[in-house]
C-alpha cells in the first residue's frame, strides 16, 4: 500500500500529536547562541509537517526528523545546540513518536522509521559530506550547526531499528555512516561510530558484505581520534573484525588494527584511559590473537629465544585473569594448547620458566593438563 494513499487520517493524527510541542517550543527561552538556530530547525520541520497534507511521506519525514532531535537532547546529548531543549519538551516527543509510530505500523504493517530511511540518510549523508567539503579550506574548523544535528539525527534513526530488520538497510546506512567518520570534528564522527557499532551489533558477516574492509580502513584511520571518542574506535574495529575475520587468526586486518592500536598505545604510555578502553572492548579478539601466537609457535618451531619467560609469565597471567571475563573457558583452551606447544619445542627452558607457578592452587587444572598433556596440539 502506498503512502500516499493512507489518507487525511494519519496526517490529522500526526498533526494533532506534534501542534502542542511546537507551541511548548515556541514559549521556551534559548541561551546558547545556537539554541535558536536549533529551535528554528526544529520549528519549521514541524511547522511545514503540518502543512503538507497531499504528501504524507514528507510530513512524516520532517516530523521524525524534528522529534529525533528533541528525543535526542534528553536521552544522547549534552551539546549546546541541544542542551536548552526543556525535559517535558523531550519526553513529549518521545511519546508523540511511539503514538506516531504505532499508528503507522498497525496501517502499512511495516515500521515508520524503516521506510523513512531511504528519505533520510542520503539526505543526511550530503549535508555532512558538502560541510567536510566547504570545511577543507576553512581556518576556523567550526563545524557547521546543521552537520552536528544531522549527525544526531542519522545516529537516532539508526539505532531505531535492530536485528533482522537493520541488515536490509545497511546499505542505507553504511555510506552515511561512513561519511561521518570522516569528517574533521569529533562531535560528527562520534555520532556515526555509534551508529555503527548499533549497526554491528545486529548485522552478520552476509548483511555486512563487502563493507568489511571498508569500515576497518576507516576504523584504522580513526584510531589516533581524540580522547573522547577513542573507546567508539576500539568497540567499532574488534566488532567488525569479530564479524569477518575471527575465524581467520591470519588475517591482515587483525594484524594491521592491532599494530596500530598498539602503537598508538605505546606513544601515550601514561594515558590510562585509553588502555582501560582498549582492554574493555578488545575481548573478543583474545581467542584470534592467542590463535595467532600458537600458529607461530607451531610453525617456527622457535629455537634461540629470550622470550620465553616472558611469554610464560604472560600467559599464566592471561589464564589467571580470564577467570574475571566472559570467554573464559575459550582464552583458557587456547591458552593451555600454547603452553603445551612451548613444553614441546622448548623443554627444559619452559620448564624453568614454568617450575614457578606449579604450587599456585588457581592454576591446579592448568598444572594437571600440562602434567597429562590432555589438550592436543
Amino acid at each position: 500500500m502506498s503512502i500516499a494513499l493512507s489518507g487525511s487520517g494519519l496526517h490529522h493524527y500526526l498533526v494533532q500529536l506534534t501542534n502542542p510541542i511546537l507551541d511548548s517550543l515556541e514559549k521556551t527561552n534559548c541561551a546558547p547562541p545556537s539554541a535558536d538556530s536549533t529551535k528554528s530547525i526544529i520549528c519549521t520541520l514541524l511547522e511545514t509537517a503540518s502543512q503538507n497534507d497531499g504528501q504524507v511521506l514528507t510530513s512524516f519525514k520532517n516530523s521524525t526528523l524534528a522529534l529525533a532531535l528533541l528525543i535526542t537532547a534528553q536521552t544522547y546529548s549534552t551539546h549546546d545546540s541541544l542542551s536548552w531543549i526543556p525535559g517535558h519538551v523531550s519526553s513529549a516527543a518521545a511519546s508523540a513518536f511511539r503514538a506516531i509510530s504505532n499508528e503507522y505500523d498497525a496501517v502499512f504493517n511495516r515500521p515508520l522509521v524503516v521506510d523513512l530511511l531511504p528519505e533520510v540518510a542520503p539526505s543526511l549523508k550530503e549535508t555532512i559530506k558538502q560541510d567536510d567539503s566547504e570545511s577543507a579550506t576553512s581556518s576556523a574548523r567550526v563545524p557547521v550547526l546543521r552537520v552536528i544535528l544531522a549527525a544526531y539525527q542519522f545516529r537516532w534513526f539508526v539505532t531505531q531499528v535492530e536485528c533482522p530488520l537493520l541488515g536490509k538497510v545497511s546499505h542505507l546506512v553504511i555510506p552515511c555512516a561512513l561519511t561521518a567518520l570522516d569528517h574533521w570534528s569529533s562531535e560528527v564522527k562520534g555520532q556515526g561510530m555509534i551508529a555503527l557499532i548499533h549497526l554491528l551489533k545486529n548485522v552478520d558477516a552476509i548483511e555486512l558484505g563487502a563493507y568489511d574492509a571498508v569500515i576497518l580502513d576507516a576504523c584504522c584511520q580513526n584510531i589516533p581520534s581524540a580522547d573522547e571518542i577513542w573507546h567508539l574506535v576500539v568497540e567499532m574495529s574488534v566488532l567488525v573484525v569479530a564479524i569477518a575475520h575471527k575465524n581467520n587468526c591470519r588475517s591482515s586486518w587483525i594484524e594491521r588494527m592491532l599494530n596500530e592500536m598498539l602503537s598508538h598505545l605505546e606513544r601515550q604510555p601514561r594515558n590510562k584511559d585509553r588502555r582501560i578502553a582498549w582492554l574493555k572492548f578488545i575481548e573478543p579478539l583474545f581467542s584470534a590473537v592467542l590463535k595467532r601466537i600458537h600458529a607461530v609457535i607451531k610453525l617456527t618451531w622457535i629455537r634461540n629465544t629470550p622470550y620465553i619467560g616472558r611469554l610464560v609469565d604472560e600467559l599464566t597471567k592471561l589464564y589467571k585473569q580470564a577467570a574475571l571475563r566472559n570467554a573464559r573457558e575459550e582464552i583458557r583452551t587456547d591458552t593451555t594448547q600454547i603452553f603445551i606447544l612451548l613444553q614441546q619445542c622448548k623443554g627444559v627452558q619452559f620448564e624453568t620458566a614454568w617450575n614457578k607457578y606449579k604450587a599456585d592452587p588457581n592454576l591446579s587444572s592448568l598444572v594437571s593438563s600440562l602434567s597429562e598433556r590432555i589438550v592436543p596440539v
